[in-house]
């Protein structure tokens, strides 16, 4: 695991405004939602009201919103929550709301969502923060509530890369968020990100690509569920 320093270093925001050694939106910007996470949608196991936790551009809140879901973006940084308003305010999608705060503190949304996805947000937190995190969409999840964690898996990024993500195994995955919600299954995915520019934080690292270009990272999807 990468020291959570070296995450804490990168400037989000900077990051969404293209000045944190990114040329344009950042590689995990992809314009749709992650592939793994499209596919829990079309498979029915999307429902109710939804939270997306720390949504970023919120292209995953937008393709549930345009489906006809009542969602929720909660993200810290200010560039992406305004982007997350402009372009649902373009698409004409008004079941799509957007809030700037920290997603390991917020509160106001107690036993709300019937679903809660976190898209690629779990190894973007300090490791201390992560117990928070899992306490405060606890809190706002409705009893039996589907929570699903796409996360990347250690092993994803050269051990020196800047700023590498704090990755993890499946153990370590299962440890964390076990210790709150009722886990129903741990498997293997992808996380599909665009290539890096020359000079980027995250270098570009071996990984196969999909039809489109995009590199194929090695990530698990963690699904659970909140006791009734």
């Amino acid at each position: 695991m990468s020291d959570p320093d070296d995450l804490d270093a990168m400037d989000w925001d900077d990051a969404y405004r293209g000045e944190a050694g990114f040329e344009g939106a950042p590689p995990w910007n992809i314009g749709e939602p992650q592939p793994e996470l499209a596919a829990l949608i079309r498979e029915g196991n999307v429902r109710g009201e939804v939270l997306d936790a720390g949504c970023g551009y919120a292209e995953l809140s937008l393709a549930l919103a345009a489906d006809g879901y009542p969602v929720v973006g909660i993200e810290l940084t200010p560039t992406a929550v305004a982007a997350a308003r402009r372009a649902a305010a373009e698409r004409g999608l008004t079941t799509a709301t957007f809030v700037q705060d920290d997603i390991t503190t917020f509160t106001g949304f107690d036993g709300r969502f019937d679903t809660i996805i976190d898209s690629t947000l779990f190894h973007s937190l300090p490791v201390e923060a992560r117990d928070d995190y899992q306490r405060s969409v606890l809190r706002a999840a409705a009893p039996g509530a589907a929570y699903y964690i796409l996360v990347f898996a250690r092993g994803a990024f050269a051990a020196d890369a800047t700023h590498q993500p704090n990755e993890v195994d499946e153990a370590e995955l299962r440890a964390v968020v076990g210790r709150y919600w009722q886990i129903d299954d741990v498997r293997p995915a992808f996380i599909h990100a665009n290539v890096p520019a020359a000079g980027s934080p995250f270098p570009v690292p071996p990984h196969e690509r999909d039809d489109k270009g995009r590199l194929k990272f090695p990530a698990f999807l963690l699904s659970a569920h909140k006791s009734p």
